[in-house]
């Protein structure tokens, strides 16, 4: 199975931030979710992707080309959508084509007016006249209409409602629905990437989390509740985002870590946003 995209001991500093050894992959033809907590690293990991800001270590290769030695290439295969439009308010729809088309070598002039169809999309229509939702199905038809085979999405249903959102999800299912177009999908809504997502790549202060399936995932971890006398220290060294009341206590832990609990403590498993609620609290750390 070749990769889309592959991230390889990833590193940039700042002054109060770091990225510290991030690697994962994207198999060609996949959906993967990229998510965190506000500032553990997301952006900053797609702007060094993008090669919007130098990587200080590491290796990032977009179907197997460097995305700095090659980025001329690179940026024929992919194309970025970010949560605000980067489009000129003044432009029309129609300019928008004009305007883009010539940077890229592939573009289908066909194909965007079919976009323009299926979304419903007035070519007279100028950029500041459009609703956020219609504002990401023009870049969404943009980034679709010259060929690109990795499509990079950075928030880009923050503010959507429940509708738009959805119609997005179909979007994207279409998109890599040959086999051989891939997404790589940053959003803080997890309830969005259970439904679409094949891998998650979770981020938590600048080092990678997890990486891999979805469904590996899910079943990777419990959330576990007892009462206080069940909380042995030998458990609490173990669980991740442990919190304690005067009733009881409540944690998560890896499957692998769960041999020899009390039978009084219960076991749930967990959604997405509740296992980067966890993570989000500290305590222990489990590869």
């Amino acid at each position: 199975m070749s990769n889309a995209l592959e991230v390889q001991n990833l590193h940039k500093t700042y002054s109060d931030f770091t990225l510290d050894s991030v690697s994962f992959s994207l198999p060609a033809g996949y959906i993967m979710g990229f998510v965190g907590q506000n500032g553990a690293g997301k952006t900053t990991t797609i702007r060094c992707i993008l090669n919007m800001a130098a990587r200080d270590g590491g290796e990032i290769t977009i179907f197997g080309l460097d995305n700095v030695r090659d980025e001329l290439a690179v940026k024929q295969e992919l194309a970025a959508v970010f949560d605000e439009s980067f489009f000129v308010e003044s432009w029309r729809v129609r300019e928008v084509e004009k305007i883009i088309k010539g940077f890229y070598s592939k573009w289908d002039s066909r194909l965007y007016g079919d976009y323009l169809k299926k979304f419903e999309l007035s070519p007279d229509k100028r950029v500041k006249e459009l609703s956020r939702g219609m504002k990401l199905k023009l870049m969404l038809a943009v980034a679709m209409s010259h060929g690109a085979k990795l499509l990079i999405l950075d928030e880009p249903t923050s503010g959507l409602d429940p509708v738009a959102r959805d119609g997005l999800l179909d979007i994207l299912r279409e998109y890599i629905a040959d086999g051989e177009k891939s997404v790589f999908f940053s959003t803080h809504i997890t309830s969005d990437l259970e439904r679409i997502a094949d891998y998650i790549t979770l981020i938590d202060h600048g080092r990678i989390f997890y990486t891999g399936t979805k469904d590996n995932l899910l079943e990777h971890f419990r959330i576990v509740k007892g009462n206080k006398t069940d909380l042995a220290d030998p458990l609490k060294r173990k669980l991740i985002g442990l919190s304690v009341t005067s009733t009881g206590f409540t944690g998560m832990l890896p499957v692998s870590e769960m041999k020899g609990l009390p039978g009084s403590i219960v076991t749930e498993q967990p959604a997405i946003d509740e296992i980067l609620v966890y993570i989000s609290k500290g305590g222990a750390t489990h590869e």
